[in-house]
């Protein structure tokens, strides 16, 4: 029960019988109607006894249940209506008071219209539902267990037939077009229980539970049913019992139904609303039944009191019980005398059995007691001589390290790195290293030992003993503890330098170039210059071109801050000389490594000028442009202009790597601009040398 409502949860067949196989159920829709749970305090459907296997089956007891419900919330509006003779309470419009709300009103419509003397007009627009609650609440009366409205023609049921099976009421005189039966021509008529739909010729079911016509008694339920009702009983029978038809709670005879769970050696005796399992055996005179129809056997000795007389002893047997004569009886560590008429001491410590184990025996009167050895304790209980655990009676007191028990004593031992001292208690550390332990050198620590290696050696990650070689060149930074190639060797590393042109540094990591234009290891000739590159040379000779002289001789060797000039000298009446715009043609020289890690812009070349910077050209002020015009091999280099020291400078960046070797020429151009436009240009040839390596 829940919320104060009742709910049914005997699900039964249409027989009346309950249901205990739920494999294929097919359920009637009736079945479902009879067997829903309904929460009264609540006025909603919660849920079914049972989940349902079947999707048709679902439905039908959904709609049921909903009908149910609104029957049950429509018939409170027309009770209150009846009652109160107003509908002023509902004045909440929630889901639950909407349709009692609406069924009240309609009655009071049909209550108005019958106070009027009025017959209540089928035409008005209220809503099916509405006019059926109006049409029921407009009639003076009804019959005891039927409700038939104002204005509808009712015949008898069709088992209401005379013994030939004809019935003259139901004589068609409107040509087939009633749906049960023509009173006069054009006029039908319904069974009992039924209406005329609005068309005059259809009947439908009058649903006697929503017009509140039925004559169900209290704790029974008003269903409708095809052309009648019937009342169902609302509580539960409860366990054991089952609903009649008659809405009675009848004793289900679980015995004669074979529902009970008696065992084979039981017979089943039915009770009301339940069964009893008596067993077939009869147990006999000092047995008694268990549970199970076991007969067991009665000690009568414990459970009589004083079954034999003074004097006597009691000796239980199968099935009954025997007295004899008490006799004499002695005690422990006592036996009777020769006479047998009294009980002396026994002499345990003289007897045949070792009663102390090798210990001490003292007799006692009745008893004896051992004189433990040391190391042992006597148990009174038990009577030997037990050996104590001094390693437990005496925690941390006999032994420095580890104490373990033996018969009578005990012995210490050490842990790991440590030895036994002269005492038997304390412990020594132990020098492992003089065993040699490690691979290469041992150092003895305070209970252990510790490994370490030489320079170059790691210790081993496996034993922890063991030292390995480092691979220096293999590090993480292995790639920059040499410039060219690093080679491993046993506990160190060397480094190499390229086979020509370089050769290893005093820091044994480093590539010097060798200058062969200073060694005089070139092999140049002697009009040609000697010019450095890193890890070779070059051997350079320049021609200055037509209308143009050099300025100065050629050198033996060319450093990187030289530069050869060749000017322009034309001839007095070289017109197109005099026009060319080039005063002079430059070349300089440049050596550069092939760029690993290239980040930024690298600044290689200067050319300074003597243009004053942010002169006006009103004033006749010069400007200068700088450009490049060849050899910038993928765009690896370019050229910006920028004042220093209040001049202007052209800057020659490379802005991009290259993989050497490689050789190209950048031909400049550096452009004088006045107001009246160029004035004149000079080229200027950086030759590039890119070396194969980085450094």
């Amino acid at each position: 029960m829940r919320g104060g409502g009742q709910i049914v949860t005997t699900l039964r067949s249409p027989s009346g019988s309950p249901r205990a196989d739920f494999n294929g159920l097919h359920f009637k829709a009736e079945s479902y109607c009879t067997e829903k749970i309904i929460d009264r305090a609540e006025n909603k459907c919660t849920a079914c006894v049972l989940r349902f296997f079947f999707l048709a089956d679902r439905i039908v007891q959904e709609q049921c249940c909903v009908t149910v419900l609104e029957d049950n919330m429509c018939t409170t509006g027309i009770n209150l209506a009846k009652e109160q003779g107003a509908c002023d309470s509902l004045f909440t419009n929630t889901c639950e008071t909407k349709t009692t709300k609406m069924c009240c009103d309609c009655c009071l419509l049909g209550k108005t219209a019958q106070d009027q003397g009025l017959p209540f007009d089928n035409s008005l627009s209220v809503g099916y539902q509405c006019g059926l609650v109006s049409r029921a609440c407009s009639v003076d009366g009804v019959p005891d267990n039927q409700t038939a409205p104002t204005g509808q023609t009712e015949l008898p049921n069709k088992d209401d037939t005379n013994e030939n099976g004809d019935n003259s009421v139901l004589s068609d005189e409107c040509e087939g077009k009633c749906a049960h039966s023509c009173v006069s021509k054009d006029t039908c008529a319904c069974l009992k229980g039924f209406k005329l739909k609005p068309d005059g010729k259809s009947c439908e079911d009058i649903n006697e539970c929503l017009l509140g016509a039925s004559n169900c008694r209290g704790g029974e339920r008003c269903i409708n049913t095809e052309g009648s009702f019937r009342c169902q009983r609302e509580v539960s029978c409860g366990t054991g019992y089952e609903l009649t038809d008659n809405n009675n709670c009848k004793d289900i005879d679980e015995c004669e139904t074979g529902i009970h769970n008696c065992g084979p050696e039981f017979e089943c005796q039915n009770t009301q609303g339940s069964f009893r399992c008596i067993p077939k055996v009869k147990c006999g005179d000092g047995y008694i039944q268990d549970a199970l129809g076991n007969c067991i056997d009665i000690n009568e000795c414990v459970s009589q009191a004083g079954p034999c007389h003074r004097g006597q002893v009691c000796i239980n047997t199968v099935g009954s019980y025997i007295c004899q004569r008490n006799s004499v009886n002695c005690g422990r560590g006592y036996h009777l005398n020769e006479d047998g008429t009294r009980c002396v001491d026994i002499d345990e410590c003289k007897g045949p059995e070792k009663v102390c184990a090798g210990h001490g025996c003292i007799n006692q009167v009745g008893s004896y007691r051992c004189e433990c050895e040391s190391g042992y304790i006597f148990n009174s209980i038990s009577r030997l001589c037990e050996d104590i655990n001094e390693c437990r009676h005496y925690p941390g007191r006999l032994c420095a390290h580890k104490c373990e028990n033996t018969l009578g004593s005990y012995k210490c031992s050490c842990t790991t790195g440590f030895k036994l001292a002269a005492d038997g208690r304390n412990c020594d550390d132990l020098n492992e290293c003089e065993s040699n332990p490690c691979s290469q050198e041992c150092a003895n620590v305070y209970g252990s030992y510790q490994c370490y290696c030489r320079r170059g050696y790691q210790l081993s990650d496996i034993d922890g003993m063991t030292c390995e070689d480092i691979d220096e060149c293999a590090l993480p930074t292995g790639g920059h503890i040499c410039a060219y190639r690093c080679h491993n060797t046993p506990g160190s590393f060397h480094c190499s330098c390229p086979v020509s042109g370089y050769t290893l540094a005093l820091n044994g990591r480093s590539c010097q170039d060798i200058d062969e234009c200073v060694t005089g290891t070139h092999t140049c000739a002697e009009n040609q210059s000697c010019f450095n590159v890193q890890g070779g040379f070059r051997c350079l000779s320049f021609e200055c071109p037509n209308n143009y002289r050099r300025v100065g001789e050629t050198a033996a060797r060319l450093e990187r801050s030289d530069t050869i000039r060749c000017i322009k000298t034309c001839q007095p009446s070289d017109v197109a000389c005099v026009l060319d715009p080039t005063h002079s043609v430059s070349h300089t020289f440049i050596s550069l490594p092939t760029f690993r890690d290239f980040t930024k812009p690298e600044e290689i070349v200067f050319l300074r000028t003597t243009v004053p910077a942010y002169g006006s050209y009103h004033l006749g002020s010069y400007d200068v442009k700088f450009d490049i015009l060849e050899g910038n091999v993928d765009n690896a280099f370019d050229i910006i202009k920028r004042v220093e020291n209040g001049m202007y400078v052209g800057v020659v960046r490379q802005v991009r790597s290259l993989i050497g070797p490689l050789t190209t020429v950048l031909k400049l151009s550096m452009r004088n601009l006045t107001t009246q436009g160029d004035s004149g240009q000079n080229i200027i040839n950086v030759h590039v040398f890119v070396s194969e390596f980085w450094f």
